[in-house]
């Protein structure tokens, strides 16, 4: 039985939920795109993490872009270890649902992907995201490299006074080097995908404001 959910307040590790040593079995084949969940990746390629709130269509909107190798749901930025899906809905493992997303930065930069990240979902809203109510929908940025935590503070900054402007309040996204990263079950993989649920719905889009970095891409 799972403890009381929490819907606004991160548990502290004495808290957190035990969790276990092994790892989530799942598929290696991307659903979309011609590649591997799991790596090895290309020589170069580089790791960006992202919350969005629910993470299918955050993945999809990833997909879409062009230099992009592979994309997966999974959690991060809390405790336990090897969490499950309803274990993290419990909001006793303090992690959140993100899409971790490889690329190629010849073809497409860190700040592009930015770009798409605080554009497409409402990076004011706390411990929520739409609907969706509790710590794993929070808005979060985990890097992976020094100059990814730089440019997205920077990000941040920048895209700080044209979210005032429109009312909507200060930003809370969190930004903070990536810990660990577990991949979510099989079934959360490429949710959205036109083989597995292509009118499936996620409340990611436009979210009508313009962050003055990186280049507008449209999703294909």
């Amino acid at each position: 039985m799972f403890l009381r959910r929490m819907k606004a307040e991160l548990p502290t590790p004495d808290q957190a939920l035990p969790g276990r040593p092994i790892a989530m079995p799942i598929g290696d084949r991307h659903e979309v795109l011609p590649s591997s969940l799991k790596g090895p990746f290309p020589e170069g390629s580089q790791v960006a993490v992202f919350g969005m709130g629910c993470f299918w269509g955050a993945e999809r909107l990833f997909w879409t872009l062009p230099g992009v190798i592979t994309t997966s749901a999974g959690y991060a930025g809390g405790v336990t270890p090897n969490p499950t899906y309803e274990e993290v809905c419990s909001g006793m493992t303090g992690h959140a649902e993100v899409v971790q997303v490889v690329y190629d930065p010849a073809r497409i930069s860190y700040e592009d992907l930015l770009k798409v990240f605080w554009e497409n979902h409402d990076p004011t809203q706390g411990m929520r995201q739409g609907n969706d109510v509790g710590t794993q929908y929070r808005s979060a940025i985990y890097t992976t490299t020094e100059d990814q935590l730089a440019t997205a503070q920077a990000s941040r900054d920048a895209f700080a006074p044209i979210v005032a402007r429109a009312g909507k309040g200060e930003i809370t996204t969190e930004i903070a080097p990536l810990g660990h990263y577990y991949f979510a079950e099989d079934y959360h993989q490429q949710y959205l995908a036109p083989t597995k649920n292509p009118n499936g719905y996620c409340n990611h889009g436009p979210n009508g404001l313009s962050c003055p970095v990186g280049v507008a891409r449209t999703a294909g």
